[in-house]
Formats: structure tokens, C-alpha cells, sequence
């Protein structure tokens, strides 16, 4: 999901943006329609979608390159790279979410 910073409202203070929510009121969806915040699982499902799409482009680049369908080497490598880093991406987010669990579970009460 992308964000889009919108203009200051006129009359309006950083104070009275913070003090009132003003990151919501700041930062809105990339559409400028103001939007409930999404749950944190629909952008965990949203980013492994993402990284399966990476990654089915990079396939489809790296077939494309065998069979010689005109996919130039160096788009089936940056296909890869990119696949390669969100997986990456998403592996340290998973890492640090079962850490964060490990620790909530390890406290005493």
C-alpha cells in the first residue's frame, strides 16, 4: 500500500495535526479518499501476495530467457533481484514478528 502525503489544511498547526490524530488526517491512501486503517493481517496477506507476484515474474522472466522469447538477460536478472530482496523482505518481518512473540510469551505477569 502506498502513501501520499496531502496538504496542511488551511488554518491548521502541526500541533493541532498531532493532537487531533493528524497522522491519520496526514497520511491518507495514494487515492486521497479517506480510508479506515487496514488490519495488520490484510498487509501481511497483501505482502506475501506481492512477493508470490515478484516471484512468478522472475519465472516467467527466467523461462522467457531459455526459450529465447526475447527477454534480454538483464531483465531476467533484475526480475530476480527483485523477487530475491522481497523475499528477503518478508523472511526479517517474519523473523522479527516470531521474536516479538517469543519475548510477549516469556513475560512474567
Amino acid at each position: 500500500m502506498q502513501f501520499a502525503i496531502s496538504p496542511p489544511i488551511a488554518g491548521s498547526t502541526a500541533e493541532s495535526n498531532l493532537a487531533g490524530g493528524g497522522i491519520a488526517a496526514v497520511l491518507s491512501p495514494a487515492g486521497g479518499a479517506a480510508a479506515a486503517p487496514a488490519p495488520f493481517s490484510d498487509l501481511l496477506t497483501d505482502a506475501v501476495g506481492q512477493v508470490d507476484q515478484l516471484e512468478n515474474q522472475a519465472r516467467t522472466a527466467v523461462d522467457g530467457l531459455m526459450t529465447g522469447s526475447g527477454v534480454d538477460v538483464h531483465e531476467a536478472m533484475i526480475a530476480t533481484q527483485k523477487a530475491s530482496m522481497a523475499f528477503e523482505l518478508a523472511l526479517a518481518v517474519r523473523n522479527k514478528a516470531v521474536q516479538a512473540y517469543q519475548q510477549v510469551i516469556g513475560m512474567q505477569f
